[in-house]
């Protein structure tokens, strides 16, 4: 009887646990639900319904008039002064005058405006910077980035050579806290010193600019200009930080903010002041035919806004804390952090621009260079004809302009077609001139109120969503501005962006002079029957025969749309023809063909025909749906499919079929070959010229900073080695023609100490691909276009089983992911002790994250091209995509766990850590489970583009030395 009892006791109670662990596993699936959701769906309540802060503020368009002062007309080749009495205005802006029915003064005028905003307009961006300063783990800081503090390694007197960033002319280095700077060390203007006719910066002039007065402006704080201050860096403002009330002021101090990192490395640290970014920071570079005496101290003549910024060094402008290598040897201190791993897989001159609002590729893609703006305007009238719907027919049209009404067939209100000019490298930002530009400053910051609303920014995870242009005209005022002032900005490129060549440069017709005509003409028919077909725009080609059907019909204006790959095979059909190559040598040959010449079609050419990295032409940021949404045309959207691609696995080498969805995917503008000789390396991620030495001459080398401030270009280094001219001993002397001595600068790189310090044009050492000189660049171009040219040339991945096409960007050291306690999630932090007890190898004691050591040469994209979420358009739910990520969980787990968290300066300087990481990821198959996630599989990034690689090498010598003349 007891028995029975007592089983049928038994029996309930575990019925009754059985069921109360289906109600748990219930609730918590039902909790987990939620909040996955929660963490992955956007609060779309908020979209629409946020203000900026100077519509906060109460100003409207208004109050932000564009600025007007001639402040910087000796840049850009000073095509903007005001002719003296009597004397004719530039032909360029005569030019412009015709084209549009305006008086040449105005043209003049507005093109100020224009460079003006380029310059020094940052549309309250300096939020998003701010933002930034606290999101990104205490690795980025424009603050720090812009100061002169002594234990950095950068500062005023190396801003150039080690950062790449522009000084600006008028300021000096501080030396010592500056108490009308809340002790900061910033640049310090130099009294009566300005550009044009002024001796200060006018756009800091709070009455005639006043700014937004939100927050604590006004108040602790000044209101300042809307404009900001200069900061002593082209393109970098400060401006007064609303946040920066009296509890912020008390606790404020300076000396801490440099040199104590459980201050700095705060989440919530308010700094006094937040830094604004503007278009010049990543464009404005040294003038190609003019460079600067000294590049650490230009002059404005010096400047021009069009280049890109080719010698900006990205892991250490957005890893603040960053040093050369003692010795060859020894990693410096950041190369343990996986953050700047990420950023130090960057070219010199690149920068991956979804990096915020993420696309889980690492991309990295040059600063574009912007040439030759009115030929661009011509082509997009022939053949970038476009299709806008919906959303996309919000952005601004040179109709929208009543002064501007010579632009008008640009855009057709009715039908919503619309002539491109395309900026981004995919040639997705299809929706007018105007537009492309105006998406610029949102994906710099503008407006970020809404725009953070609609990703998770840096990290991803967060189902992303389009950012309307209708919410931005209806809720910024800085948006509203900029679309008010950007029509000056299409002046000032109209004007100013004409190519850049060397036969006008200093010393250039000395080089050129070196070619014989001959081989010159030979160049030309090289060129003609091998790169004319994408590198020359349509006024400079051949009439195009009605039997080959190239925009008649379906491709009309250039035929984008779901029947592109039709119509690309109709030009390619005549491109490739005799006919075509005979007509084309003869266009080539005509004295003015490079006249004005954008040396682009700018029509979209498939990947699988370039053979180039897929990663680039499959970005998805503009797809539908995607946050760029708004500002690609439904003619980019609807683009079929191209060809499937090799790719190859970055551990064992082997190959294998990609194939990529369409809708956008797929294609590649080709490039502009204007003003070639200035733009080396190549391929649009500067992957092609001196890749493998992409961490620059001084990153091994301790800096002397005085000796980089005053050193004689000429002082130091073996004479047999430099292109100086004899003369006095330590004398400054003039370069004689480069010797392109290729070898050279690999042969003193791989000893691990490649030149001296030297800040100087004309260059001791024209071989050094990191100066601007006319001479560096010569060498650098022939450097690099022989690569293109002779890919076997170019550097391969040495790690893989199985040799493969290319480059692999690896990690530089062994490196972990590493959250100071400072910025933690408050999660962490409550309850640091029990989590470091369960997960010691990921938590430490103090409660900050450290997870790895990945190995040193561990393939970096194959982490960061995981793909957290599926495309808009791909037919898998976030249901089945987490299962995906769910299933690889166990392994990637299994990995960390066993790596250790082994993450302090001396374990992972420790040989025997090193070892284990390798071990760990080679036995858990980590990188296989990578692959498996990746959303671009493609690792191999200097791959591609072989056309001119079956020439003889006369044949290529000779198209060099017409490339050269661009």
């Amino acid at each position: 009887m007891a028995l029975s009892y007592f089983v049928r006791l038994l029996g309930r109670l575990i019925k009754w646990v059985i069921y109360v662990g289906l109600a748990l596993t219930v609730v918590v699936a039902v909790v987990g639900f939620f909040v996955i959701r929660a963490l992955i769906l956007p609060d779309a309540d908020k979209f629409g319904n946020v203000d900026d802060e100077a519509k906060l503020a109460g100003m409207t368009v208004d109050d932000m008039p564009g600025a007007d002062e001639a402040y910087f007309q000796d840049m850009d080749h000073g095509l903007l002064k005001k002719p003296a009495n009597g004397a004719p205005y530039p032909d360029e802006i005569l030019q412009v005058a015709n084209d549009l029915g305006m008086d040449p003064e105005e043209v003049r005028t507005r093109a100020i405006k224009g460079q003006n905003m380029w310059i020094v307009w940052t549309g309250g961006n300096d939020k998003f910077w701010d933002f930034a300063a606290l999101n990104t783990i205490g690795a980025f800081d424009l603050l720090k980035l812009i100061s002169n503090d002594p234990n950095a390694a950068y500062g005023r007197h190396n801003r150039f050579r080690y950062n790449g960033m522009i000084n600006e002319p008028c300021f000096e280095k501080s030396e010592e806290p500056d108490p009308d700077r809340f002790g900061l060390m910033l640049d310090r203007r130099i009294e009566g010193c300005g550009g044009g006719d002024y001796t200060a910066d006018p756009f800091a002039d709070d009455q005639k600019y006043k700014g937004a007065a939100y927050g604590s402006r006004g108040d602790t704080i000044e209101v300042g200009s809307y404009y900001g201050e200069p900061s002593g860096v082209i393109g970098l403002r400060l401006l007064p930080n609303p946040d920066f009330d009296d509890a912020a002021a008390k606790r404020w101090d300076a000396e801490k903010y440099y040199n104590d990192p459980d201050y700095y490395n705060d989440a919530d640290l308010v700094r006094p002041y937040r830094v604004g970014m503007s278009c010049a920071f990543c464009h404005v570079g040294p003038n190609p035919l003019n460079p600067p005496e000294n590049v650490e101290e230009p002059k404005f003549s010096e400047l021009t806004s069009n280049p890109g910024a080719q010698y900006y060094w990205v892991d250490r402008i957005f890893v603040w804390d960053t040093e050369p290598r003692p010795d060859p040897s020894t990693p410096a201190k950041q190369e343990r952090n996986f953050l700047y791993q990420l950023f130090h897989t960057n070219p010199m001159g690149t920068l991956d621009t979804s990096l915020v609002s993420t696309d889980y590729m690492n991309n990295p893609r040059t600063m574009n260079a912007v040439y030759e703006t009115r030929s661009r305007f011509m082509q997009s009238l022939q053949t970038g004809w476009e299709t806008l719907e919906g959303g996309e027919r919000d952005n601004k049209q040179f109709n929208d302009y009543p002064a501007f009404a010579a632009l008008n067939a640009a855009y057709d209100p009715e039908t919503g077609a619309s002539a491109s000019m395309r900026v981004l490298k995919d040639g997705a930002d299809s929706v007018g001139a105007l537009g492309a530009l105006n998406r610029v400053y949102l994906n710099i910051g503008l407006f970020s109120e809404e725009w953070l609303l609609h990703f998770r920014p840096f990290a991803g995870g967060q189902k992303i969503s389009p950012i309307k242009i209708a919410d931005a005209q209806k809720n910024s005022v800085y948006w509203q501005a900029t679309e008010a002032q950007s029509i000056d900005m299409a002046v000032f490129f109209l004007v100013t962006t004409r190519a850049d060549k060397l036969e006008d440069a200093r010393g250039g017709e000395e080089i050129l002079a070196a070619d014989d005509s001959a081989t010159v003409e030979r160049g030309m028919e090289v060129f003609a029957e091998t790169c004319a077909a994408c590198h020359s725009d349509g006024e400079h080609q051949p009439p195009i025969p009605d039997s080959y059907g190239v925009d008649m019909g379906i491709c009309e204006g250039g035929g984008a749309g779901p029947n592109y790959l039709e119509c690309w095979a109709r030009y390619w059909q005549w491109a490739q023809s005799d006919e075509f190559k005979s007509a084309m040598t003869d266009k080539v040959k005509d004295p003015d063909f490079l006249q004005g010449n954008y040396l682009s079609t700018e029509r979209r050419v498939p990947m699988d025909l370039l053979g180039v990295n897929a990663c680039s032409p499959t970005a998805t940021n503009a797809l539908k749906g995607d946050i760029w949404d708004n500002f690609s045309s439904t003619t980019y959207k609807e683009l079929p499919p191209v060809g499937p691609v090799t790719v190859e696995h970055p551990v064992s080498g082997g190959d294998s079929t990609w194939q990529a969805l369409g809708n956008g995917r797929g294609y590649l503008r080709p490039a502009s070959l204007v003003s070639l000789w200035t733009s080396a390396p190549y391929m649009l991620n500067n992957s092609v010229g001196y890749e493998k030495h992409y961490y620059g001459p001084d990153y091994y080398a301790a800096v002397d900073p005085a000796q980089a401030a005053t050193d004689d270009y000429a002082s130091d280094g073996d004479a047999t080695e430099t292109a100086a001219t004899e003369g006095d001993e330590g004398a400054a002397q003039e370069p004689a023609a480069p010797s392109y001595d290729y070898a050279s600068y690999e042969d003193r790189y791989s000893s691990g100490y490649a030149y001296p310090a030297h800040v100087s044009c004309p260059s001791a050492y024209p071989d050094d691909p990191y100066m601007p000189c006319v001479e560096n660049r010569v060498v650098n171009f022939e450097r690099s276009i022989r690569k293109m040219l002779n890919p076997e040339t170019r550097y391969k991945d040495q790690l893989t089983q199985a040799p493969v096409a290319g480059q692999i960007y690896r990690t530089s050291a062994p490196a972990c992911l590493i959250v100071p306690p400072g910025f933690s999630p408050p999660i962490v932090q409550g309850w640091k002790g029990l989590l470091h007890r369960i997960a010691p190898w990921a938590v430490t004691e103090e409660g900050g994250i450290e997870v790895g050591p990945f190995p040193a040469d561990f393939p970096i994209n194959a982490l960061l091209n995981t793909k957290l979420l599926p495309d808009n358009d791909e037919d898998v739910s976030l249901l089945s995509h987490g299962w995906q990520l769910a299933k690889a969980g166990p392994t990637l787990i299994s990995a960390v766990k066993q790596l250790g968290g082994q993450c302090s300066p001396e374990e992972v300087a420790d040989p025997s850590v090193q070892a284990l990481a390798q071990e760990v990821v080679t036995d858990t198959g980590l990188v296989d489970t990578l692959v498996g996630l990746s959303k671009c599989p493609d690792y191999v990034v200097n791959k591609g583009h072989h056309f001119g690689s079956d020439l003889s090498d006369a044949d290529k010598d000779a198209l060099i030395s017409y490339l050269k003349r661009f």
